[in-house]
């Protein structure tokens, strides 16, 4: 199943409702939301800096990604970037494909 990285920043009333209900019971929201599209969450951190939390998971493909950034946006608690994941075996795949591309000017 492909993996993906999400940044999820909270809006004002998000982070109100963060501290009100706590972090687990947003980590169990998020685990109930990917499993909810057929996925898994592999991880959930809270953060500070350019993020608020990040979250590693599973999804049955891009389709379902979207729909579950989709749903925690339109909620107007928080926004999320998404980031696909993928493995070195899947890197040294894409080194061995041949490309047909020049640079401009070249």
């Amino acid at each position: 199943m492909p993996k993906y990285l999400v940044h999820v920043n909270y809006t004002p009333e998000g982070a109100k409702g963060v501290h009100k209900e706590g972090g687990s019971k947003r980590r169990t929201a998020a685990q109930a939301a990917a499993k909810s599209l057929g996925g898994k969450m592999e991880a959930f951190y809270f953060t500070f800096g350019k993020s608020d939390a990040v979250v590693i998971a599973d999804m049955p493909d891009n389709a379902s990604a979207v729909a579950l950034c989709l749903a925690v946006t339109e909620s107007g608690a928080a926004e999320t970037s998404t980031t696909p994941l993928f493995t070195a075996e899947e890197m040294d795949e894409a080194c061995k494909k041949s490309v047909g591309y020049r640079a401009p000017g070249k």
